[in-house]
């Protein structure tokens, strides 16, 4: 098993940068919009909702649930969990969906109140924005890994061998970085918004290879038995022990915000709620297809 280290924070950095309701997307949002507030928590609380930027293409996490409408079609792990926080700060909850580029953009820009949406740590990350403690941590040490058709399986045994290969990552994503570190680099490297979208791309012939997490991988293949695609068996990719599990990102400084998403954060983890919703969703999302 191949274990990658972090490139450069200057990388990290170029990751993050890269990259609800499509009106609350094109106009200012109201997350700033109490000035008398003495800081984000105090004008969540004033103003009676929070906003929380995800992009839904991340089942179990957060994905669109076709047969219902509006803010309803938003479900998901992480959108049980922007509730519950929600419901605890005794506000409503507004789910905004962007694409992944701008997710975390959005919150170093002080644009919305928080991002939940499947994020992983990285040094960069944790020095642009604020990072809660981690909520969920996945029982597997291997947590990322690639996706190719059945057919390429032999042919590509180690990173070396991606080298002759068309490569696709999510842009802005940690997998973007394991693909900035291959020894030998591939034959081209593609971006896409969402990571279904390159699933897409690997299934249709259009690129060899999609790193990925590992976890909405498996679930896609159990969704799509006849997509002709599987997991490596020999190739993953692992993050160091002390940047696991799944956080919530709000801008810079907001640490009375923090203080409160980490006490809540501590609730959901003593109660287990969470790996409930995981698998709640998990089931969902292998019936939508998703």
């Amino acid at each position: 098993m191949k274990r990658m280290g972090y490139i450069a924070a200057a990388l990290m950095a170029a990751v993050i940068f890269s990259g609800c309701s499509t009106t609350a997307q094109a106009e200012t949002s109201a997350a700033s919009a109490v000035p008398e507030a003495q800081n984000r928590l105090e004008a969540i609380r004033e103003r009676g909702y929070m906003e929380v930027v995800m992009e839904p293409y991340l089942a179990p996490f957060e994905f669109i649930d076709p047969s219902k409408k509006g803010d309803e079609m938003y479900v998901g792990a992480d959108v049980e969990l922007a509730k519950y926080i929600a419901e605890e700060l005794g506000v409503e909850c507004r789910i905004i969906p962007l694409d992944f580029a701008t997710v975390l953009s959005s919150i170093t820009e002080g644009k919305y109140d928080m991002a939940i949406s499947g994020l992983a740590y990285t040094p960069a990350r944790a020095e642009a924005m604020e990072m809660s403690d981690g909520y969920f941590y996945n029982s597997e040490k291997t947590l990322y890994g690639i996706m190719l058709r059945d057919g390429l399986l032999e042919e590509i045994k180690s990173t070396e061998d991606m080298k002759d290969y068309t490569v696709v990552v999510q842009s802005g994503s940690i997998q973007e970085i394991f693909a900035a570190e291959l020894p030998e680099g591939c034959a081209e490297l593609k971006r896409v918004s969402a990571t279904t979208d390159g699933y897409l791309m690997v299934q249709e012939g259009k690129v060899d290879i999609c790193i990925t997490a590992i976890k909405p991988a498996e679930l896609y293949i159990k969704a799509n038995p006849e997509c002709g695609m599987s997991i490596s068996p020999y190739i993953s990719f692992e993050v160091d022990e002390e940047l696991e599990g799944t956080r919530i990102c709000m801008e810079k400084g907001e640490t009375e915000l923090l203080s409160a998403v980490n006490d809540i954060i501590d609730e959901v983890i003593e109660t287990g709620i969470y790996e409930e919703w995981y698998e709640e969703y998990s089931e969902l999302a292998a019936s939508l297809g998703v």
